[in-house]
């Protein structure tokens, strides 16, 4: 089963969209909250080379925010990317 991370922070709308787009796909994801985390944040800049919340992940590929989410799943490009993530 692929892993699928959302980092998230306070006040977020974004965040809130895009947690409920994967629970409504019944996709199971880990949210990692970095509105008190200055390091963690600093890691996730590093780690996706983007400042802006919220961040999904499947496994170690970055997906991008809710736009991108959104977007891969209207295109079906989501479930090809979860697919992929479990070969």
């Amino acid at each position: 089963m692929s892993s699928v991370t959302v980092y998230t922070t306070h006040p977020c709308p974004y965040c809130s969209r895009a947690k409920a787009l994967l629970d409504a796909r019944g996709i199971p994801y880990e949210e990692i909250n970095l509105a008190s985390d200055p390091d963690g944040r600093a890691a996730l800049v590093a780690l996706t080379g983007l400042m802006t919340f919220p961040q999904i992940m499947i496994d170690d590929r970055t997906i991008g925010g809710y736009d991108a989410l959104a977007a891969a799943d209207s295109s079906g490009r989501l479930s090809e990317l979860l697919a992929d993530s479990d070969a």
